[in-house]
């Protein structure tokens, strides 16, 4: 089966061609610039292809992605009638979606009743939806949100203690993201421990971090809110922070509450912090070079993490196991060794020299370890196209 993977942002279309029962990926893709000249970067195994080509819209954007796929040199199929089906990576599901669907007509207009809860992202997940169902119109289209794998979160953890209207009328609540990585990530580690029944915290860190408890696969709390902004600091988002802040800074300095959160959200952070560099990498460079503000970047997230781990085992009372995901989560030695360090008084020990190594899947506690500790890579893209394999059968 082939299933094709599409995550379009406002100006940019990515793309997979996956069988989602081997997890083998036969090309994908970039289209970058679409609304303003376009360039198509395309990739089969280790043969790249770079493509100047105009995309005014995302159906532009589609029509190349299906061209290139289907190109006598560097395609992978014969036809679009081998794509069996199209996945979509939908950020905000809101209140509307539990899991992933079958996309007809209604379930575009609830996609569009969330647009106030995921302006930036919806239109454009919208967008890379209506594109394939106008060029393929046969071919079965599914959502994947964001926020569903956090629905099962009770309303002690969901709700804001905020005026009730607010939750009736305006649908304001703790929502999460990064969901399908934490779905993934959770169906992975029960694998390898081969249990269905344990709690875990998995800690989803990169330039965007997020943290879930999860109980028996399912989510109990997660560190994100409404929006991405919310947890621990991240690249360029501030992460948790008194609302406060947000009013002093805009009445002193004559801002509006958007540029505020602008700010909140694209120079905050670890950015911030370092006067450096929103990347983990650059800090760790400064860090060992003296820089005190990358040092301090780095022990802050560190801090920020152990912290929610804590109050994540206490959620759960107790927990079996901790994991790290993603491309701070997979690669980074010292951030995982910091981590675990605050933890030592729950008992969890890592090895260091299983820890020193990066991006692998790898159980990196010791045996004594009250708490198993896991690098798991995730695999969004597979967890897409495992959701819709299954919805379309």
């Amino acid at each position: 089966m082939n299933v094709l993977i599409i995550n379009a942002g406002s100006s940019s279309l990515k793309y997979q061609l996956m069988n989602p029962e081997t997890g083998e990926v036969s090309a994908k893709g970039l289209c970058e610039r679409i609304g303003i000249d376009g360039r198509l970067n395309h990739k089969v195994g280790e043969e790249k292809v770079v493509k100047d080509i105009p995309m005014p819209t995302h159906s532009e954007a589609i029509a190349a992605t299906l061209e290139i796929l289907q190109d006598a040199e560097v395609g992978v199929i014969k036809s679009v009638d081998e794509i069996d089906a199209v996945g979509h990576r939908v950020l905000h599901g809101g209140m509307e979606f539990f899991a992933s669907c079958v996309i007809n007509d209604d379930v575009i207009a609830a996609i569009k009743k969330c647009i106030p809860l995921g302006p930036l992202h919806n239109p454009a997940n919208l967008m890379g939806i209506e594109a394939c169902q106008a060029v393929m119109p046969k071919t079965p289209q599914v959502a994947v949100f964001d926020t569903a794998f956090h629905m099962t979160m009770p309303p002690k953890a969901y709700r804001y203690a905020i005026p009730t209207e607010y939750y009736e009328n305006d649908s304001i609540r703790r929502y999460g993201f990064h969901g399908t990585s934490h779905k993934y990530v959770a169906k992975r580690t029960a694998e390898l421990i081969g249990k269905k029944e344990f709690k875990m915290v998995n800690c989803h860190l990169g330039n965007g971090s997020s943290m879930a408890a999860i109980k028996d696969g399912k989510c109990q709390d997660t560190t994100m809110g409404l929006s991405p902004l919310a947890g621990v600091p991240m690249g360029t988002r501030s992460g948790d922070i008194d609302a406060c802040v947000v009013q002093f800074i805009c009445n002193k300095y004559g801002m509006s509450v958007d540029d505020c959160l602008n700010m909140l959200n694209k120079k905050s952070g670890v950015l911030a912090l370092s006067g450096v560099s929103s990347d983990f990498r650059d800090l760790e460079d400064g860090a060992k070079k003296g820089d005190e503000n990358c040092a301090l970047a780095r022990d802050k997230f560190c801090y920020e993490v152990a912290k929610y781990v804590g109050a994540y085992a206490a959620a759960l009372n107790g927990i079996d196991v901790l994991t790290f995901t993603a491309g701070v989560g997979e690669n980074d030695t010292a951030v995982r060794a910091a981590v675990c360090e605050y933890l030592s008084f729950m008992g969890v020990k890592i090895d260091p020299e299983l820890n020193s190594k990066r991006g692998k899947e790898m159980k990196i506690s010791t045996p004594d370890s009250t708490v198993e500790v896991w690098v798991v890579p995730t695999n969004e893209e597979l967890m897409i196209a495992q959701d819709t394999a299954e919805l379309v059968k």
